[in-house]
């Protein structure tokens, strides 16, 4: 029996969604909270379909049977309805409709500073570019011209930059149906000039390692100075340290296990503690106030320290961040000292480090593997830097 204008404006909602079905496959839902919604079922190459026709006030029944009548129509041609929107609305939908709608997306996951930065990326290199393009029609070359405007303006970096984001809306546009392809895949290696790769100062002289620990003892800020002491004794990535939380530290199985949604390689990272990384923890407890991180802000015991701090504390110890040290470049100087001076396997280094080292069978990253030579070699390297600190010369 077909629907009515009344049967559809008087139809109350229920514990659970419910049909009202109306000729020729249309037929409305009724969602717990109210809501209605147009559905068009078809039959096309033996297979099930649904397709939305929008919702009720806004589509009336009238208004619902014409769309599903237009449908049906494509069907009669053999023309799937289904494919036909999608068809539809990739020649429609611009690219800066389509990168914004990702960005909106997956800003919820970005840190604050680097959700801005991609957002004035978007906005001052892509908008003014292809804002207005269909993604259909959007090709390789379109975007090898303009990012090869952008690298001939000396911007190399900001090129790779503009070209992974490009990358991701498009991958999205695909999961979406709005893209059929991403098309800066072709633009592959010695296409573009290579960015070059990003190297962090750092100090590798034992002299000169011992005079930064007595540096970074005598520092004014408590809380930075201990931040930075367990940098040196932990070489975690500078983010990873800032972020620590009290629970997230095992006293009494001596490690610190930092979450996967706060690596780099969005696996757990398991870091044993020395002695001495001990003791920096039992210490800075007190000054951190009752907070949830073991380095709290200042101004708000809620947050961590800002990731200017640590670089900041550096450079009023007299050190330039551009050319001498940085809080990123303790991991080099670990990487270097470990290998070098103390004997240990590149392996176990990098995979305290936090990175990917497959075995020979290609198994991937384990937050265990080495742990015992990694303990060995996490208290080894706290008691060379206690050595280097008390002595007053290159050894």
């Amino acid at each position: 029996m077909a629907l009515t204008d009344i049967a559809v404006r008087n139809a109350k909602s229920k514990d659970k969604p419910y049909k009202l079905y109306d000729e020729k496959g249309l037929y409305l839902i009724v969602t717990p909270k109210g809501g209605k919604w147009w559905r068009f079922r078809y039959s096309i190459n033996g297979k099930q379909k649904t397709i939305s026709l929008g919702t009720y006030p806004e589509v009336s029944l009238r208004q619902a049977r014409e769309k599903r009548d237009k449908l049906r129509t494509l069907l009669t041609s053999g023309t799937d309805p289904s494919e036909a929107r999608k068809r539809e609305i990739r020649e429609r939908m611009t690219f800066s409709e389509l990168v914004h709608d990702w960005f909106e997306m997956k800003s919820q996951t970005m840190a604050t500073k680097y959700a801005k930065a991609v957002l004035e990326r978007i906005k001052n290199y892509i908008d003014p570019i292809f804002g207005n393009k269909p993604v259909a029609k959007i090709t390789t070359p379109d975007i090898f011209r303009a990012l090869q405007q952008i690298q001939t303006d000396g911007k190399i970096e900001l090129a790779y930059r503009i070209k992974q984001i490009m990358s991701m809306a498009f991958r999205y546009g695909i999961v979406r149906g709005i893209a059929e392809r991403d098309p800066t895949s072709d633009l592959g290696k010695g296409i573009l000039t290579p960015p070059r790769p990003k190297h962090h100062p750092t100090i590798l002289e034992p002299g000169k390692i011992g005079e930064l620990l007595r540096a970074i003892d005598g520092y004014e800020s408590v809380v930075t100075r201990y931040a930075l002491k367990l940098l040196a004794l932990t070489f975690v990535r500078p983010g990873e340290l800032r972020h620590a939380r009290w629970d997230e530290v095992n006293l009494n199985e001596n490690v610190w296990e930092i979450p996967a949604e706060r690596t780099k390689m969005k696996k757990p990272h398991l870091v044993p503690l020395s002695n001495q990384a001990l003791n920096v923890l039992e210490t800075v407890r007190f000054y951190s106030r009752g907070s949830a991180f073991v380095f709290p802000s200042t101004k708000q015991i809620d947050r961590p320290i800002s990731d200017g701090t640590l670089n900041a504390a550096l450079r009023r110890m007299g050190y330039s961040t551009t050319t001498e040290i940085t809080s990123h470049g303790f991991r080099a100087m670990a990487r270097t000292i470990l290998h070098e001076r103390l004997g240990y396997s590149p392996d176990v280094i990098e995979l305290q480090l936090g990175h990917v080292v497959p075995d020979r069978l290609g198994e991937a990253y384990n937050r265990t593997k080495f742990l015992d030579d990694r303990k060995r070699m996490m208290q080894e390297w706290a008691d060379y830097l206690d050595s280097l600190k008390q002595q007053r010369f290159d050894v």
